[in-house]
């Protein structure tokens, strides 16, 4: 895994006026523009710009000097990431993105410098509530299945049934596995099959993952499920059902794993309190280094892209993201580059952290407090 390194810094106030205004677009910058030395840059000097508002989030503008660790990170990590936005990016930022091209061969220095003239730090607030916010870990799973069932691979993952914009929402868990008339909607939908149904379930909640397939002639192939849909049922945590059934107290994917060994009569009672389903499309693995596409259509970057609550922060966003816990300690730029069911709320984010069992380890673990700063173009 990454170096992970850094400290949570507490929030600060403000004298500035809390009124917000609607997020403007930015500027178009122009190949004019002339970079200024670090020397003369005044950022902290500048008189901050009002707060903006976003459907769920206040951004509060702030100082460069709040971000903790900003002189320590070694963005070019964070640079790749911010190039693949480039590739699809919003109407705000893709004025921006020659710059971001051109400057990612530059120094870090220079990256700092050029930052803090092109961007204007805001500090994500929630609406309402405390401040605090949250940050969980997700991953792309790599799994073994099979490409037709046999006695030890039961766990079917499907494609979307051709019925699925017919029923708004679509049949639920329970119903998926227990109605023939929904049954028979998924006959002939599975892609492949799993041995254990916890591990169909992780790549679900994960959204994405790799396949190990073995084919009917004994031949094996990594590929690649991708998110395709959903059944449009709420999403349910098994570990929270397990920890109010008081059937455990660690509500980790080891700690759930464990229960469901112990107690295999309840398996399917677990998996239902999840109504949700989702359903995947197979795709080549082209690149086995390169992450599944996120919500913005573009690879995810371990340890640089996060999830968020697109009705937050807008996707392709340069984001100051510090958290510090039992397991990670984080001060670092990354990019708003996906979303999903669980992630809702201003302060909220899911750290992409890779893909096989080391970055299962970390995302399945991952729990603990969260400040954001978004980087907006002045």
């Amino acid at each position: 895994m990454l170096a992970i390194v850094g400290t949570l810094a507490g929030c600060a106030g403000t004298s500035l006026p809390r009124e917000p205004v609607t997020v403007p677009a930015a500027p178009p910058p122009t190949s004019a523009t002339p970079a200024v030395p670090a020397a003369r840059l005044p950022a902290d000097e500048l008189p901050l710009p009002p707060a903006l508002q976003q459907p769920r989030a206040r951004w509060q503008p702030v100082r460069w000097a709040e971000l903790p660790g900003f002189t320590d990170d070694a963005l070019y990590e964070a640079w790749n990431a911010w190039l693949k936005s480039c590739e699809r990016p919003g109407p705000v930022f893709a004025a921006l993105c020659p710059e971001v091209r051109r400057m990612s061969i530059a120094s870090p220095e220079e990256q700092r410098t050029w930052m803090m003239q092109r961007l204007q730090p805001y500090r994500v607030e929630p609406l309402q509530g405390s401040t605090e916010g949250l940050l969980t870990g997700y991953y792309e799973p790599l799994m073994q299945a099979v490409r037709q069932s046999d006695a030890a691979h039961q766990a079917p993952l499907y494609a979307p049934p051709a019925t699925l914009g017919q029923r708004r929402p679509w049949y639920t868990r329970q119903e998926i596995d227990t109605l023939p008339e929904a049954r028979a909607a998924l006959r002939g939908r599975e892609i492949a099959w799993l041995a254990d149904p916890l591990d169909a379930l992780v790549l679900q909640i994960q959204g994405s993952g790799r396949l190990r397939i073995t084919e009917p002639g004994g031949s094996e192939r990594t590929v690649r499920l991708a998110f395709a849909a959903s059944n449009d049922q709420p999403y349910r945590s098994v570990g929270g059902w397990l920890l109010q059934q008081g059937a455990l107290r660690d509500a980790s994917w080891p700690g759930i794993k464990a229960w469901a060994q112990q107690n295999p009569q309840r398996v399917n009672e677990m998996l239902w309190a999840n109504p949700r389903m989702v359903f995947f499309r197979e795709e080549a693995l082209v690149d086995a280094d390169a992450g599944p596409r996120g919500a913005q259509g573009v690879a995810l970057t371990p340890g640089r892209s996060i999830a968020v609550d697109k009705e937050s922060i807008p996707y392709g966003t340069p984001v100051w993201l510090a958290s510090a816990g039992p397991l990670v300690n984080l001060q670092r730029l990354v990019l708003a580059q996906d979303t999903g069911s669980a992630i809702t709320g201003a302060v909220r984010a899911d750290y992409f952290t890779g893909w096989g069992a080391e970055a299962g380890e970390v995302a399945g673990r991952l729990k603990q407090p969260l400040r954001l700063w978004v980087l907006w173009p002045r």
